[in-house]
């Protein structure tokens, strides 16, 4: 068979986009505090340093700063174990607040901070709880905790049906629980594939799944990974359109946090806008965003494979065996396997 043959094929046959695995996300085991700093007349305070400091069985401490109408936002604190106390101070001007417990999961609203010169005015609803509200807090904290390991395990067991329900309990018990909604999204994607010779029960897998992470997103407009579940979801019903929306939100929130960049964000994010080119007959772009994820994460075994895909449509059947070689080492019985040994027989 000569290369333009096969290249015709390829393109003509064009494969169906199914989903990358995903991780748990980090953000499901951990919560969020955001609040607000005024003066004593109530106005908000800019630019001033908020102070979280751990009182509890470890020493941990982070930091914040508000923006111009005197708020901030702290992600990924974990909880349990104690409670936070939270300074805020600017020039001359502090205040403090105590007993502030983290939620597992939740994005957290703590009282205002009144700052007031030289910090010695407290603040008349003081949030300091007795010990026994503490150890009650921590107890239940605690309970929460075990309960998203459990639904952690029974997922990383293949049990996605239980991992949800304990995810469903975990998420009435934490309504704000946006990673929660995130790893349900996750079970029902797995479950997905799983069923990927049950046409039904795919689309079902697959429609449960959009709406778990429709509702994390809801719940925490900021999650990026669900955004980009999202773009892998509709990508996978060819839903293209749909798709570019999601990966180009993921990608701006992803270029907006501390660390992202600009236009990229993860090799996740980079390996959904390399499927949205491909589907919009983009091969050249598509190509270099795959190379750019293998390059972020050699192991991502479908960068490989739509890499190999890609020289394959260029015609350079010999370059592509190594991508291919690559993609059946890191996933021997994945979802394009098949396809990928066929392909080497070929260039061979």
């Amino acid at each position: 068979m000569t290369n333009t043959r096969l290249v015709r094929i390829l393109i003509v046959g064009a494969f169906a986009m199914l989903l990358a695995a995903y991780a748990t996300p980090a953000s499901a085991q951990q919560g969020s505090l955001r609040g607000r700093v005024i003066d004593e007349a109530g106005k908000p305070v800019p630019d001033a340093e908020v102070t979280l400091d751990f009182v509890g069985d470890y020493d941990r401490e982070f930091k914040a700063k508000t923006d111009s109408k005197g708020e901030w936002v702290k992600a990924g604190m974990p909880p349990g174990g104690g409670t936070w106390t939270i300074t805020a101070s600017k020039g001359n001007l502090s205040g403090t607040i105590k007993g502030v417990v983290v939620q597992i999961g939740a994005l957290l609203r703590t009282q205002d901070i009144v700052v007031v010169p030289g910090g010695t005015k407290a603040h008349a609803a003081d949030a300091k709880m007795s010990a026994a509200e503490v150890e009650k807090a921590n107890k239940h904290q605690a309970e929460l905790e075990q309960l998203f390991k459990d639904a952690d395990a029974d997922s990383e067991a293949g049990k996605f049906d239980d991992s949800n329900t304990k995810l469903n309990q975990l998420a009435t018990e934490v309504p704000k629980c946006a990673g929660c909604w995130a790893k349900m999204g996750d079970n029902y994607v797995k479950k997905g594939e799983a069923d990927r010779d049950k046409e039904d029960a795919r689309k079902d897998d697959l429609a449960k799944a959009e709406a778990a992470y429709l509702k994390a997103i809801e719940l925490d407009p900021s999650q990026v990974g669900a955004y980009n579940a999202l773009a892998s979801v509709y990508n996978s019903e060819k839903k293209f359109d749909d798709a570019a929306k999601m990966s180009a939100k993921a990608n701006e929130l992803a270029g907006a946090a501390p660390g992202g960049a600009a236009g990229g964000g993860s090799a996740e994010a980079v390996y959904n806008q390399g499927i949205i080119f491909w589907n919009q007959g983009k091969i050249a772009d598509a190509k270099a965003q795959f190379a750019k994820v293998i390059e972020m994460d050699p192991k991502y075994a479908d960068a490989q494979y739509w890499y190999g895909m890609a020289l394959v449509n260029e015609g350079k059947l010999p370059d592509a065996k190594k991508p291919f070689e690559e993609y059946l080492k890191l996933a021997p019985t994945g979802q394009y396997a098949e396809t990928a040994k066929a392909m080497l027989a070929m260039i061979k």
